[in-house]
């Protein structure tokens, strides 16, 4: 949730929306809490069936991340929860359980909200957070915990310069001092995600963090529920707006022990000793005339007229028209005293809005919002590092969980291993030439565009059979089938979980192709164009040349078609004798040669005694052969 009132609504017009290479070569800090709730809770509400969907969903997610988008993920983990939290944790467990906590007297509810159905409900979802803390360690992963919410981790990082950007959907990411969050994140969406930056909230709304933290205390957040009474998102932005960032808190301190801040001239006037409205002086201005609405009485304009209306009696002034303003200096004083005034009585009544909490503003949530302490190791943030990920023990623990085949698990563990081989090769030249320990890089096949995004689709050979092999075949090659099979590579078919689930909806990779030439074995995969280059510059080079040549090929043989078709045009002259004319010209031709001399084409009255026949050979039997109905059509 983050700050109540839609929150992101209010940020939506500044969002930007980036494409898939924008978190290419970026770090980028995951709310792992929100990623297995948001994520499983749509898998299991679509597949209730599906087993362990939080081990599925960070598994394939994780993978696509990392290889398909080419972004350097730190998780990171929810620690213990504030106790100004208690309240939101149990509203989310009542509308869990289709309760309305909202209709339970406020004793009851309150006793309700004790830790006892919370805490079971944790206890479940800590067990799914620790299994894919697990996975992600497999995986090689960075994975800290924070000292109480993740997003306030994310944005430290973030604001520290440790990553990049933040992945969660909690608003209040910007009032720990978030820079860059990623709000909603498909990596095989082909729609473009939001992004939102501070900078743009900044030029756009005029909104800073602390004036943000402000206005999650008016409005309410996961903190404090219900907020001030009478706030709304409008009214909040509004009200903060008034104030800059370095003292919106201390001006709500102000607000909050009964002090008007508006009052000029006066230190420390009280909210309650302000003059009502009805005991201000009334706003005086000038007569003016009922017919044409300029200053001066009717009275007057009768005698001397009207010096705006430029007449000498009161029959020729002119009638005020509907919905008629008067620009006289008096009524603009008049009309700028009544919209301050207006003004100076909204303060008012929001200032006894706010004067009438107890308690306000919560000293604990602002420090909760501001501090910089939010890692569980004292020593600050330690070394983030990508480790290799360990195969064996990934299939160990998904062969147990999911039930899926080593192969399969292998089969997609593949993407990640590649992407991790090329960052290898180059940084370091001396890295040994084998993926896998099985294939070496042989050529790059074509550029393939995936998502709006270019890959180089690679080419894989395969070196040695071991005896764990990454990759298996579901479709034996036949004998015979030599020239250039491809073999899409597809899952067990009594995986359940694994057949029936929306790739869409788990980000799974695409799945690696087989191609079978002339009894070798070779292995195509999606790779960045960027990371291809850096690894493997010559072969880059000599695809890049290949593939101008072949352009200068192909736009060669289309500038030749252009001319040949050009040439063969017929010229506006008369047709030099011994050309064969195309059948059209040669209809054509025919046609116009029968309308001259007068004479109607075979079966085109019977057409037109028919009414609804548009084709004259429609008329001719069809059982004629084919040269005799055009001779018969073309009066030949």
């Amino acid at each position: 949730m983050g700050v109540g009132g839609s929150f992101w609504d209010l940020l939506k017009p500044c969002a930007r929306h980036e494409g898939a290479g924008y978190l290419r070569g970026r770090r980028v800090a995951v709310d792992l809490s929100f990623w297995v709730v948001s994520h499983t809770t749509a898998i299991r509400a679509r597949l209730p069936r599906a087993r362990s969907p939080h081990l599925r969903t960070t598994f394939f997610r994780t993978l696509s991340l990392f290889a398909k988008m080419g972004a350097f993920p730190v998780f990171v983990v929810d620690g213990e929860p504030s106790p100004l939290k208690s309240q939101a944790r149990a509203a989310r467990f009542f509308r869990g359980s289709g309760m309305d906590l909202a209709a339970l007297p406020v004793t009851e509810a309150e006793s309700s909200a004790a830790a006892a159905p919370v805490k079971k409900r944790n206890a479940a979802f800590t067990r799914a957070v620790e299994e894919c803390v697990e996975l992600l360690e497999y995986l090689g992963m960075p994975v800290l915990r924070a000292n109480g919410e993740a997003e306030a981790l994310c944005a430290q990082l973030n604001s520290e310069g440790h990553v990049d950007a933040c992945i969660t959907a909690d608003s209040d990411a910007f009032l720990y001092g978030a820079k860059t969050v990623v709000k909603v994140l498909r990596s095989n969406c082909k729609e473009p995600f939001e992004c939102y930056h501070i900078a743009d909230i900044e030029s756009g709304l005029g909104l800073k963090r602390k004036q943000m933290v402000a206005m999650a205390l008016l409005i309410g957040s996961d903190h404090d529920l219900h907020g001030v009474p009478g706030f709304g998102l409008e009214t909040a932005l509004r009200f903060v707006q008034l104030f800059d960032e370095d003292e919106i808190l201390d001006k709500l301190h102000e607000i909050g022990r009964g002090v008007y801040p508006f009052v000029e001239g006066f230190d420390n006037a009280h909210i309650d000793d302000l003059p009502s409205s009805s005991t201000k002086s009334p706003v005086v201005k000038l007569p003016h005339c009922s017919q044409c609405g300029h200053p001066g009485s009717k009275k007057n304009h009768s005698k001397d007229g009207c010096n705006y209306c430029l007449v000498d009696s009161l029959e020729n002034c002119m009638e005020k028209p509907t919905g008629f303003k008067c620009e006289c200096p008096s009524c603009d004083e008049a009309r700028e005293l009544k919209e301050q005034r207006r003004h100076e009585n909204w303060q008012i009544k929001v200032c006894k809005r706010i004067a009438a909490e107890t308690n306000f503003p919560n000293d604990e949530i602002i420090k909760l919002y501001l501090s910089d302490n939010n890692l569980v190791e004292e020593k600050g943030v330690p070394l983030l590092t990508w480790n290799k990920p360990d195969v064996e023990a990934l299939v160990d623990l998904l062969s147990y969980k999911q039930n899926w085949e080593p192969s399969y698990i292998r089969q997609s563990m593949l993407p990640m291993l590649s992407t991790i081989y090329l960052r290898e090769v180059a940084s370091s030249p001396s890295t040994p030439l084998l993926l896998c320990d099985q294939y070496e890089f042989d050529s790059i096949q074509r550029i393939k565009i995936k998502h709006g995004h270019p890959y180089y689709l690679v080419k894989w050979k395969r070196a040695t059979r071991g005896m764990n092999s990454i990759m298996s075949s579901n479709k034996p090659v036949m004998e015979g089938e030599t020239s250039s099979e491809v073999v899409l590579l597809d899952e067990d078919d009594d995986l359940d979980a694994v057949v029936c689930e929306s790739p869409e909806l788990l980000d799974e990779p695409d799945v690696p192709q087989v191609l079978i030439d002339d009894g070798c074995c070779f292995v195509l995969t999606d790779e960045d164009i960027q990371l291809v280059g850096a690894a493997f510059p010559k072969e880059t080079a000599r695809f890049q040349e290949e593939q101008r040549l072949k352009e200068a090929r192909s736009r060669s043989r289309k500038s030749k078609s252009s001319l040949a078709d050009s040439a063969c045009k017929t010229p506006e002259g008369p047709r030099p004798s011994g050309v064969q004319l195309s059948i059209t010209e040669f209809y054509r031709s025919k046609k116009a040669q029968n309308v001259e001399s007068g004479k109607k084409p075979a079966g085109e009255g019977h057409a037109a005694r028919g009414g609804s026949r548009k084709s004259s050979d429609r008329d001719l039997d069809k059982s004629l052969p084919k040269s005799v109905r055009r001779r018969l059509l073309f009066d030949c």
